[in-house]
């Protein structure tokens, strides 16, 4: 199998042309607006342009929102799909098929960001916050799409 190092796309090892490249992750949800700014205001992320909420008091009709970072990488989309139905983890009642893993670098930071998400609508499915090597919560947006949030120092040399 060919690895990076020997693309036939580029033959550099840098970035690849001969692969897809994931683009951003996308979520269901029956509000896609109230999704979009619950992962907006809980990663720092912004709307891409043309996205925004309306400003004019009109109707917000989205379907389709893309979030972005500082650098206007594409990370997260929502589309409003109006019959979906939210995973029931821990039960395979209605099983989860995907669900997002955020890392923070400390336990103090693992209760800030628990909070935070909290505060903006999420809630604790699971809690491993005293397991000695990678205390984590697994939590449920407010659509009901379980995420982790879990401590874990990146390794050296690598930022977070």
């Amino acid at each position: 199998m060919s690895g990076p190092e020997t693309d036939p796309g580029t033959g550099t090892g840098g970035q690849t042309t001969g692969y897809p490249m994931l683009m951003h992750t996308a979520l269901d949800a029956r509000d896609a607006r109230g999704l979009a700014e619950f992962y907006r205001q809980l990663l720092g992320l912004h709307y891409r342009p043309g996205d925004e909420p309306p400003t004019d008091g009109g109707t917000d009709d989205a379907d389709w929102l893309v979030l972005l970072d500082d650098l206007g990488r594409r990370v997260l989309a929502v589309q409003r799909k109006a019959d979906t139905t939210p995973p029931t983890w821990p039960s395979e009642d209605v099983p989860m098929q995907l669900h997002l893993v955020f890392q923070v670098t400390s336990a103090a930071e693992l209760e800030r960001h628990r909070a935070r998400a909290e505060t903006l609508g999420a809630r604790l499915l699971h809690d491993r916050s005293d397991e000695p090597g990678e205390p984590l919560y697994v939590m449920a947006d407010p659509a009901g799409h379980p995420f982790c949030l879990l401590a874990q120092r990146p390794p050296a040399g690598q930022v977070s």
